[in-house]
């Protein structure tokens, strides 16, 4: 269900309400980060008196979002107060995938802690969006019986997708590696909680953001699996341009005259560095475990393999070099299915970063949460929503 238009109480000044509304947000904030964490240490920590933060603090105890964990371990002056954590039950993020050749789903509670989680291994190119969601859905729906048994319910699903989703919108424009076209997700995947899509790339960049915990404030993403997209961050925030569709790295030209792309360019870089790409330049064919054994072949000293991945990383260094150049990241960091090949794809790829760009750069990390970052990142933009407006989402339960 969709939450309530916030109104403020009769005579209530709306700034007063706000005020209030960001403190408790502020409160869920500091446990979720630093916790658990006494009242008086909430206060040290948001800058308010001990007394608004237990009156907030009460709030969101009656509400099933912070508990009381019990007195703190001795050691300062005074009594011990007592210790508050996030709540292991009540909101919780659902976080789903859809991809080329899988679906996922994962529940995620307000400590950030993965509950439960289910997937599907099935070729998704070229089938309608309506079957591909109705098997999402039936996942969504799995994934949501096991969380209620541990006490969790739904504050949100959001989907990640391999195309351009409209910004402010549900509405996958384009994904070319699943062959869709102005498809509203929305209508084809049924909500009973507020619902957002994004881009996977986007997802995968706010998993790095606030889960890593020594990710920079501006760094550029590079998400490579079967297609390749990329998300920009500065200061904390996605760029995501004026329709939402900035990032699309896979399909910028690395040689123009190349083969042709689903996208109707040709010479993109997906076609030399995709996952599908490095498979028939390594000699593999498709199936389970690609990467895997991609991975197992690389490592055995198989030449057609290595020679695979140097051209990837060739490619992505090529394409990488003008975002570089044109943006300036801090940093860049490689995650999807394809930062399990790093050893192999890093040294091509930072050598013409290196030789191409403006200015020296401090190399390419490589992320630790591999393919899972879109769903991650799903999961957890439902879960910062929850810790933004607490009470917003308590009224609407």
């Amino acid at each position: 269900m969709t939450a309530p238009l916030h109104r403020p109480r009769p005579g209530t000044p709306d700034t007063q309400q706000g005020m209030r509304r960001r403190n408790l947000s502020r409160v869920m904030h500091a446990v979720a980060a630093e916790g658990p964490l006494s009242r008086a240490s909430v206060a040290g920590h948001i800058g308010l008196t001990r007394a608004a933060v237990s009156t907030l603090v009460d709030e969101l105890i009656r509400a099933g979002l912070l508990e009381e964990l019990g007195p703190q371990r001795p050691g300062g002056v005074g009594r011990p107060g007592s210790a508050l954590g996030v709540s292991g039950r009540g909101p919780a993020g659902l976080g789903a995938e859809v991809g080329v050749d899988h679906l996922a789903v994962c529940a995620v509670d307000l400590r950030g802690e993965v509950r439960t989680r289910a997937e599907l291994r099935v070729g998704n190119r070229g089938r309608a969006p309506g079957p591909v969601l109705s098997d999402l859905a039936a996942l969504v729906r799995q994934v949501a019986e096991e969380a209620a048994a541990e006490g969790l319910r739904p504050a949100g699903l959001a989907v990640a997708v391999p195309g351009l989703v409209a910004r402010g919108t549900r509405t996958v424009v384009r994904a070319p590696n699943l062959d869709w076209h102005d498809t509203d997700v929305s209508a084809l995947l049924p909500s009973e909680v507020p619902l957002r899509v994004d881009n996977e790339a986007n997802f995968g960049a706010l998993a790095e953001l606030w889960l890593a915990a020594d990710s920079p404030a501006d760094f550029l993403h590079v998400s490579a699996e079967i297609g390749i997209g990329a998300a920009l961050v500065v200061d904390g925030q996605l760029l995501r341009g004026t329709r939402g569709f900035a990032g699309e790295l896979g399909h910028v030209p690395v040689r123009p005259e190349g083969p042709a792309c689903p996208c109707g360019g040709r010479g993109c870089l997906e076609q030399y560095a995709g996952e599908e790409a490095v498979l028939r330049a390594a000699g593999v064919a498709p199936g389970a475990d690609r990467v895997t054994l991609l991975a197992e072949r690389a490592a055995a000293g198989d030449a057609d393999t290595r020679r695979a991945l140097r051209g990837a990383g060739t490619a992505l260094g090529i394409a990488l070099t003008g975002a570089v150049n044109l943006l300036d990241p801090r940093a860049v960091v490689l995650g999807g299915a394809l930062s399990h090949l790093a050893p192999w794809l890093l040294p091509s790829l930072e050598r013409e970063l290196t030789r191409r760009t403006a200015t020296p750069t401090d190399g390419v990390a490589v992320s630790r949460f591999g393919s899972d970052g879109p769903l991650l990142g799903a999961a957890h933009s439902v879960v910062r929503a929850v810790l933004d407006d607490p009470m917003g989402v308590a009224q609407a339960a």
